[in-house]
């Protein structure tokens, strides 16, 4: 079985690299995973992970969220709950950010495509990539959408996309380089990129350091911080042009990382947890939790 590892970082091209931290996969497999760090620009890289082939067996979770519509537990059912909300949170974004009510948006990694059923009801022409067959059937037979496999973005239209969606699709995503290049020829000369991933040098990963759920190993590839974050979308021909927040993922990461540590009171411990975390984050945004990274072509 082929290996994924990276021997340059895609941030800064940087070939030296430190142990970070090891991490278990506490959704699937309860394997250790390495997480390195470049001594250049602090990016991080999960290492010796599956190839893009093979890696679909650590998705295979009834509690892999976004790949089922299942509210089982009280995590999921919150889960389920915030998501309409933030459902709206994001096509009032999308509207502001691309100063459009109505255009044309590419939503890559769309799982089970709630986010764009929402933008089509909105009046927007909309298209999606999603690798997982069970979540582009599922959105074919509950909103009739088609959504294309990963592999057919390079096939989309160059200059067709006002904006481009990655909703935590990012870090999972084995050809990093390639993906960016292309979300620069899709977009129109107006267009906007959205990027929201994980923040590991959010309150709540430097608290919870291997059992913050956000590593999510080996899913998630690739860590993100916002100067990583900027120093990609430069590479690549891209300025960012702001950052929002996403307020619920520090609760819900907290939640799930006290899980994880299988600690007494795990609910209200990750509660309070959270609440720090979201605190700092109404000063600090570039603090949350979670960030969302809106990008324009330079």
């Amino acid at each position: 079985m082929t290996k994924f590892n990276v021997q340059q970082c895609p941030v800064c091209d940087g070939k030296d690299f430190s142990p970070f931290l090891t991490c278990s996969d506490f959704f699937v497999s309860g394997e250790e995973f390495q997480v390195k760090q470049c001594k250049g620009c602090g990016f991080k890289i999960t290492e010796n992970i599956d190839d893009e082939e093979s890696i679909s067996k650590y998705y295979q979770s009834d509690e892999y969220i976004s790949h089922s519509n299942t509210t089982k537990g009280i995590v999921n059912f919150i889960y389920h709950h915030v998501r309409n909300f933030m459902l709206n949170r994001k096509m009032r974004l999308v509207k502001n950010v691309s100063g459009i009510k109505k255009g044309q948006i590419l939503d890559v990694g769309t799982g089970t495509a709630f986010f764009l059923d929402k933008m089509n009801k909105s009046g927007w022409q909309v298209n999606g990539t999603e690798k997982s067959s069970g979540a582009r059937n599922f959105a074919k037979k509950e909103f009739n959408l088609d959504i294309s496999p990963s592999e057919n973005l390079f096939r989309f239209k160059e200059n067709s996309c006002d904006v481009i969606t990655l909703w935590h699709v990012l870090e999972h995503i084995h050809q990093l380089n390639e993906n960016m290049e292309m979300f620069v020829r899709l977009l129109k000369s107006t267009g906007r990129l959205i990027i929201a991933v994980p923040n590991f040098s959010s309150f709540d990963a430097r608290h919870y350091k291997n059992f913050w759920a956000a590593y999510d190993v080996p899913r998630h590839i690739w860590h993100f911080a916002p100067e990583q974050m900027k120093r990609l979308g430069e590479k690549y021909g891209f300025k960012l042009s702001g950052l929002r927040t996403m307020p619920f993922d520090s609760f819900y990461v907290s939640m799930l990382s006290e899980k994880y540590k299988k600690s007494k009171l795990a609910l209200f411990k990750g509660i309070f947890y959270g609440k720090i975390s979201w605190l700092i984050s109404l000063f600090k945004p570039e603090k949350c939790s979670s960030v969302i990274y809106i990008f324009e072509k330079i």
